[in-house]
């Protein structure tokens, strides 16, 4: 049978177009289908976006650590518009980057919805399109709870192009996305509200870490709200938002914003149609190496249920892609997937957290831990601190637990992720010479456990 062709990849975002990529590299005959933005989430309300608005956010501490150097300066105003639309034309910018890369690599861009219509054939718009192998990579999409008032409140796809910034906002969610937004409309100067249902945010993550990076954030001037959550927001005739609060109590904000997850974004795939098995939350079921309940028909990245991460929607396509045509036949392994929070100070990890730990290996763990205030703040005169932590497991000597918040955390956590992934022992730590004067040397001279 002869097809249009040989892999047709539903959806341009990271997973989807690395995939598409490094196919057309092979000669392989490869279309990507997209109704949106290339890039997907991450290059359009995401990830970079995000990291622009987080060194944005930056600044007005800045001005205040420089007084204790000497260095006299003010944050005399802040123009949203100026960020937002900066913001905006580095990502046309990337979007084109994209769209050649794309075409470069000699990959067909479909612009327009796609719809299964059975193992081989994608209907695109008025179009239909038969393919060897068709991969889903759809990525996901933000939800908002079903309360009363819920429509009046934004998700991380809106809060890029706001046309205000607000000077009061509640971000209602405690993981990734919450604090990070928390984090950055308080450091713009709006009075910044965090509510989460559960006990502690950022579930997940070692608790030392959450309940240390807490009570910095908070001491930044984050309002955190722990066991709250939302029952119903009313726009009031000025344009206020209340909220009404789990607990009785009541408010007011200018922008509510929701955090509270993402489900995969399969609407109009017809999965179910072409038998396509998906899990209760709405997932997509796949083997090893991505392939779904219809052998013909893979899918990759956020909408399986794997880690929604960037690098590792990447990897997976490049995994996939050696599988098809270089006979990888190791699978997929996310041990050891170092990640970071872009909050204040930013929080990076990899490894295992003391609980997981402590649950694979029981007593034979050894805990390093250091708490200190980073040598820029003995001068600029602001109380932040930095926790580092170590989690060995005893008998191997091997290090299998890194943590860290502080400032640069993501740049420090990456390099020790190589050690890490690569079984480096608390000897080969402690033999290492460190950089000084570095916050990032504690982690090479950490030589007294925990008590």
């Amino acid at each position: 049978m002869t097809f249009d062709f040989e892999l047709l990849v539903i959806g341009a975002g990271s997973g989807g177009v690395r995939a598409s990529r490094m196919a057309a590299a092979r000669g392989i005959r490869t279309a990507v289908v997209e109704n949106r933005y290339l890039g997907g989430t991450c290059v359009n309300v995401g990830c970079v976006p995000k990291k622009l608005f987080v060194y944005a956010s930056e600044y007005a501490e800045k001005f205040e650590e420089a007084a204790g150097f000497g260095v006299e300066g003010s944050l005399n105003r802040f123009d949203w518009s100026t960020l937002r639309d900066n913001k905006t034309n580095e990502i046309k910018r990337l979007n084109g980057i994209y769209n050649n890369l794309l075409e470069n690599s000699g990959v067909t861009i479909l612009n327009g919805s796609a719809s299964l219509l059975d193992a081989h054939t994608v209907k695109v718009g008025d179009q239909t399109y038969s393919a060897e192998r068709i991969l889903i990579a759809t990525g996901g999409w933000p939800v908002k709870p079903d309360i009363p008032g819920a429509e009046l409140g934004i998700t991380s796809n809106e809060v890029f192009y706001l046309d205000e910034f607000p000077q009061r906002v509640v971000i209602v969610g405690g993981g990734y996305i919450a604090v990070e937004f928390a984090g950055i409309f308080n450091g713009l100067g709006a009075e910044a509200h965090l509510l989460y249902r559960g006990e502690q945010i950022l579930r997940g993550f070692d608790q030392d870490v959450r309940d240390f990076a807490s009570a910095q954030i908070a001491h930044k001037g984050v309002r955190i709200h722990t066991e709250t959550d939302i029952k119903r927001i009313d726009k009031l005739d000025d344009g206020t938002l209340r909220c009404q609060l789990n607990n009785g109590e009541l408010l007011d904000a200018d922008c509510v914003m929701f955090a509270t997850g993402r489900r995969p974004q399969t609407d109009g795939l017809n999965l179910e149609g072409v038998g396509v098995e998906v899990r209760d939350n709405g997932t997509i079921e796949v083997d090893h190496f991505f392939r779904t309940s219809v052998p013909s028909i893979y899918a990759l990245g956020d909408v399986i249920g794997t880690p929604q991460l960037t690098p590792v929607a990447l990897a997976q396509a490049m995994k996939l892609v050696a599988h098809w045509y270089a006979g990888d036949q190791e699978p997929m392994t996310y041990d050891n997937i170092p990640t970071a929070v872009f909050c204040q100070p930013n929080i990076a990890t990899v490894g295992l957290t003391e609980e997981q730990a402590v649950k694979r290996y029981g007593d034979d763990i050894t805990v390093f831990e250091s708490s200190f205030r980073p040598m820029k703040h003995t001068i600029s005169g602001l109380p932040e601190r930095t926790l580092m932590k170590l989690i060995v497991h005893t008998s191997s000597d091997r290090v299998v637990g890194v943590h860290m918040v502080g400032a640069e955390a993501g740049e420090i956590i990456q390099g020790l992720a190589v050690a890490v992934k690569a079984g480096a022992t608390k000897a080969v730590f402690d033999s290492t010479i460190g950089i000084h004067p570095t916050a990032a040397e504690e982690f090479v001279t950490m030589r007294s456990p925990r008590a």
